[in-house]
């Protein structure tokens, strides 16, 4: 009988231990870099059925000058390379597909502020990405723009053919608009889109690229340089 207690508690034991086990794998497996908002997008995926490894978040892909590009989230699928742009706002949004600036409006319009056309910023995002690896010439590339935050896109408009603008809980929709509408995407060589994603998102684990890459925006913008 005190034989069959002693198993019973080292089997209770194995099964303990074994959850924990899993328990600190599954957290470990969590982004731990990016927004908030990036963070959340990254879960979504995953609890949708997106495959870890398609996942690559957070990358910052090193361009011909020595700086960097700094990409919120990549996804590969079967019909081509999904990059998503990541914003979190408040009020309504207006903008065109070519304008440089679009306009924020809160408080009933008492208050307006512009930022970045977010379709623009994506697309050089691509444009960097393409040039990393010759193969891309050939692979679709695919925008999407995920607006978290209370914020209604109030007059959207021209915005170019393979980019979407969703809020979270659209974007499962809009991965499987693309996948389902267009052709299997030409890859010639898996494993030398993974090692290029991969080595991005590697190079955002760098204090120094990251600090490098702020310095470059800083310096683009050139606040320090206006004089009031």
């Amino acid at each position: 009988m005190e034989i069959l207690i002693v198993v019973f508690f080292i089997i209770v034991f194995f099964i303990a231990f074994i959850r924990k086990r899993n328990n600190k794998f599954e957290i470990s497996s969590e982004p731990k870099r990016g927004t908030r908002a990036e963070r959340n997008l990254v879960s979504i995926l995953k609890h949708s059925g997106i495959p870890e490894q398609t996942i690559f978040h957070d990358l910052y892909v090193k361009k011909h000058n020595g700086n960097f590009s700094q990409i919120d989230l990549v996804v590969t699928t079967k019909a081509g390379i999904i990059v998503f742009e990541v914003h979190d706002y408040n009020g309504w949004i207006f903008g065109t597909g070519y304008q440089s600036q679009w306009l924020q409006i809160l408080a009933n319009g008492q208050k307006k502020y512009r930022f970045d056309n977010p379709i623009l910023q994506n697309n050089k995002h691509i444009s960097d990405l393409r040039k990393k690896h010759k193969q891309f010439d050939n692979i679709p590339f695919y925008s999407i723009i995920v607006f978290y935050g209370d914020c209604e896109l109030k007059d959207i408009n021209f915005v170019p053919k393979g980019t979407f603008l969703v809020k979270p809980e659209q974007v499962i929709e809009a991965m499987r608009i693309i996948i389902a509408n267009n052709e299997p995407a030409s890859y010639t060589d898996k494993h030398e889109v993974v090692r290029v994603l991969q080595e991005a998102v590697q190079n955002g684990e760098s204090p120094e690229v990251q600090w490098q890459h702020i310095e470059n925006v800083r310096d683009m913008l050139g606040k320090d340089r206006i004089f009031e």
